[in-house]
């Protein structure tokens, strides 16, 4: 085949071009947002928290490869996006400190990707105190939550003999 040059076949194909591409460029998905909340914003060690990411786009964020949610590097799960834009995870932290949790839309046919970061704070556990049966320090029975406990400190025991 041999191509020729006519004076007004570059323009032609040109524009033949340009159209395509405005075609496919409005036919591409729509941009999407997403944001991220915690519920609570701060918790202790193995405590749940629970994870709300919504993605708002111009159609139906649903389907495609969902919601992941990270914390730092570390993927804790994916999960599915309702209609309402809504996606919903538990987590619990095994370490105190600061999370940064990243929820990252994978986005669909019509949904671009989007992601949004908050952070978590996270402290350790209390720990539990001893409790103790009034005027009777050190002595739990079955009052304290447990059946039998006890603790003892120095006894000392005086004999007097006559």
């Amino acid at each position: 085949m041999r191509r020729r040059r006519t004076s007004g076949g570059w323009a032609v194909t040109s524009a033949a071009l340009a159209i395509v591409l405005a075609t496919a460029t409005s036919a591409a998905a729509a941009p999407s947002s997403t944001s991220v909340i915690t519920a609570p914003a701060a918790t202790t060690v193995g405590s749940p928290v629970q994870l709300t990411a919504t993605v708002t786009c111009g159609s139906d964020p649903s389907g495609g490869l969902g919601m992941s949610f990270f914390d730092g590097g570390d993927l804790l799960d994916t999960v599915l996006v309702g209609v309402d834009g809504q996606a919903t995870y538990s987590a619990s932290f095994s370490w105190a400190g600061t999370h940064t949790i990243t929820a990252a839309y994978n986005g669909n046919g019509p949904c671009d990707a989007s992601s949004s970061t908050t952070t978590v704070q996270v402290s350790a556990s209390p720990t539990p105190s001893t409790p103790s049966t009034p005027g009777f320090p050190g002595i739990c029975l079955l009052t304290c939550g447990g059946l039998f406990g006890f603790t003892t400190g120095d006894i000392t025991n005086n004999v007097i003999i006559h």
